[in-house]
């Protein structure tokens, strides 16, 4: 059986997520108390289900406590896959207020900041354990595809590279595992004629690679990812998400994010991402 575990904050998106895996064929259930979790799944492994999916989160209480030793007994026999879906405070509450909805630790006297604050406390081992996806400024069309890329991904296979940009304007992205900052290189933002373009056209690779700089950089960031990959696969991680950020996320960190996904190609699992070009699309 393959088990696909989504949590993370509310307003992060995960009905979104849940939504993309019902239409990927997995049986889907949301809000299940997780001292529930192995026994719903002994039943549907018997029942011939092979593709599952879960949503587990605060609206099950003081149990979700339970949730993360459980994972260890989980994985016995069982491919599992987790996801935690993630967003900036101001964005959450930002979401909120427009839906009007009640946080699910929001009561009378609490104000929407502090249940936020409190909710992260109490999910904050489930982060630990799982692929983080942020979903700050995120249209609802590129969640859909991030989260089916990382499914459709063989978990068992070993660790995923997630090369991902960025653009420090918006703020760091909240699933980094690694940060590498490449606003110190010449930006193709002021040549008006590259200024449209982004780090994905031609013109703006020869501008960049012509510099000797921008190669010295480049085969830096690679030597470090090469030397400390093996430490991070010791460590039975399933993603290691490195982030590339210049001023806007458009030239630099793009160019740098592609040319160090194809360059780890035949390394490792490999995803690249352009979060700052995804919120620019909406």
């Amino acid at each position: 059986m393959r088990l696909v575990l989504i949590s993370g904050m509310s307003g992060s998106g995960k009905s979104v997520a849940l939504k993309v895996l019902e239409d990927n064929g997995f049986y889907c259930v949301d809000n299940l108390p997780a001292p529930m979790l192995p026994q719903l799944v002994g039943h549907l492994r018997e029942g011939g289900y092979s593709r599952v999916a879960v949503a587990v989160d605060v609206r099950s209480g003081k149990s979700m406590s339970a949730l993360p030793p459980m994972m260890g007994v989980l994985r016995n026999g069982i491919q599992l896959q987790t996801l935690f879906l993630d967003a900036r405070d101001e964005t959450l509450i930002a979401r909120f207020s427009e839906t009007r909805r009640r946080h699910p630790l929001g009561d009378d006297q609490t104000t929407l900041g502090e249940a936020i604050r409190r909710e992260r406390e109490l999910l904050a081992p489930m982060v630990e354990l799982s692929h983080r996806i942020d979903t700050s400024d995120l249209p609802s069309s590129v969640l859909r595809k991030w989260v089916g890329d990382v499914v459709e991904l063989d978990e068992g296979a070993g660790l995923t590279l997630m090369f991902e940009s960025f653009g420090f304007k918006h703020g760091i992205p909240l699933d980094a595992d690694l940060v590498f900052d490449v606003r110190c290189l010449p930006n193709p933002y002021y040549d008006t004629a590259l200024r449209p373009l982004t780090g994905r056209d031609k013109p703006v690779i020869d501008y960049l690679e012509n510099n000797p700089e921008v190669l010295r950089m480049r085969d830096d960031i690679a030597r470090f990812v090469t030397d400390w990959l093996p430490c991070y696969v010791k460590d039975n991680r399933s993603y290691l998400t490195v982030a590339i950020g210049c001023t806007g996320g458009q030239h630099r960190s793009v160019y740098m994010s592609q040319w160090l996904a194809e360059h780890f190609r035949n390394a490792a699992r490999v995803l690249v991402r352009h979060r700052s070009l995804a919120s620019a699309s909406k």
